[in-house]
């Protein structure tokens, strides 16, 4: 697989000796079990798989490279590039300016842009209907782009079920950059609606089989489905793509209910299942299966507790805290400068969109084990961060080089 240039900063010696130890020893990637770095007093489970994924690499070097070879003019991103406050603070401190927040909110008026002006597309992708207005604008969309392979892969299989004839259903949060973005490619070519869970996959499903009315449709599903969507017509052939950070477990359950669903409303057979169902299970990304595999594989060791490092508005990030906090105590933090003692870790509910502060963080009495693992725009740098802090708790530091 291709490598980047990634600035140094975001780099960890002990992060990289660990990952390419492992790579070595499991080339098929098929050993989801931690690393064990046993610093005595503490030992810390590092997850097969975490930190910095293709998709994350490829934006940062594009949007590094592009500051670089543009000195003299005013550059701009869409909206953050990655979900990582530390990513997005250092290019705000190079003199990059965000044109809109997370939700979509305009924070530059488009009028102030000229055609001169470099604006870099983020890793999530953007509408068709941003780039229509940059191009009005006089400014080439896609000059500066780092949309992930990942996402552009599930736009194209969009648009391949849609030319079938298959109305498109993605599982995705309707807010998040990345689903409006694949929205807007998919709509262009075929009906789309927008699931964001298993239980709206049941409530669509009720409209297939014609359980609760047409018009109720318009309503339970609000700014989610394509212009001049028509609920009888548009469900009878379906296929399911996904934000790519999504749980893929869930987008996997979505898929074989909807599949169900279909082959008993319509009396199909496995064989016969294609003429109502798109089988579209390979846009799920490599790294979101890769990570979520490997704190699967993680949870199977016993531990007192586990630390989710990432931004907050990380999709994918708040998923493995959610897979984490199924089974232990679980604290997510965007890096070690929230861990404020051994007793003492402000952290963040990502179900009630606040941070909180614990003061029984670590336990009073050894030995602890704690499982650790970040999400796919964490620095391996901000990983070592909290490994360190953490070894200094127990006085391991000494173990902690030994271990390396």
């Amino acid at each position: 697989m291709k490598t980047f240039e990634v600035p140094v900063i975001y780099r960890s010696p002990l992060i990289s000796a660990i990952k390419n130890k492992r790579k070595e020893q499991d080339r098929m990637k098929k050993d989801f079990t931690p690393t064990v770095l046993d610093l005595g007093a503490v030992r810390i489970l590092l997850a097969r798989h975490f930190g910095f994924c293709y998709g994350v690499e490829n934006a940062i070097e594009i949007a590094f490279r592009t500051i670089e070879e543009n000195p003299d003019k005013r550059i701009f991103l869409l909206s953050e590039m990655i979900h990582n406050p530390h990513v997005n603070n250092d290019l705000l401190s190079r003199g990059v300016q965000f044109l809109m927040d997370t939700s979509g909110r305009q924070l530059i008026p488009w009028e102030q842009l000229k055609a001169a002006d470099v604006v870099i597309i983020p890793a999530f992708g953007t509408t068709l209907e941003i780039e229509a207005k940059l191009t009005s604008l006089g400014i080439i969309p896609l000059q500066y782009n780092t949309t992930c392979p990942f996402v552009e892969r599930v736009w194209n299989k969009a648009g391949q079920i849609g030319q079938k004839d298959y109305t498109v259903i993605v599982h995705g949060k309707p807010g998040h950059e990345e689903t409006r973005a694949t929205f807007s490619h998919s709509q262009a070519g075929t009906p789309t609606v927008v699931v964001k869970d298993i239980s709206e996959a049941r409530l669509l499903a009720d409209f297939i089989t014609g359980t609760q009315p047409a018009s109720l449709f318009y309503e339970r599903f609000k700014g989610q489905y394509s212009t001049g969507f028509d609920v009888v017509q548009h469900l009878q052939r379906v296929g399911v793509v996904n934000q790519t950070t999504m749980l893929a477990t869930e987008t996997q359950a979505i898929a074989d209910y909807i599949r169900d669903v279909m082959q008993q409303h319509y009396q199909l057979t496995p064989a016969t299942i294609h003429e109502r169902f798109a089988d579209t299970r390979d846009t799920l990304c490599y790294a979101t299966n890769d990570n979520q595999s490997a704190v699967t594989g993680m949870l199977q060791q016993p531990a007192d507790l586990a630390i989710v490092v990432g931004g907050y508005n990380s999709s994918n990030t708040s998923h493995l805290v959610e897979l984490c906090e199924a089974r232990l105590p679980t604290y997510f933090i965007s890096s070690e400068e929230k861990i404020l003692s051994r007793a003492a870790i402000l952290h963040y509910d990502f179900h009630h969109k606040q941070e909180l502060q614990s003061n029984t963080f670590l336990p009073e009495q050894g030995p602890v084990s704690i499982l650790l693992t970040s999400g796919a725009s964490c620095p391996d740098a901000l990983v070592e961060g909290v490994i360190r802090k953490i070894a200094r708790f127990y006085n391991a530091e000494e173990k902690l080089e030994a271990a390396i």
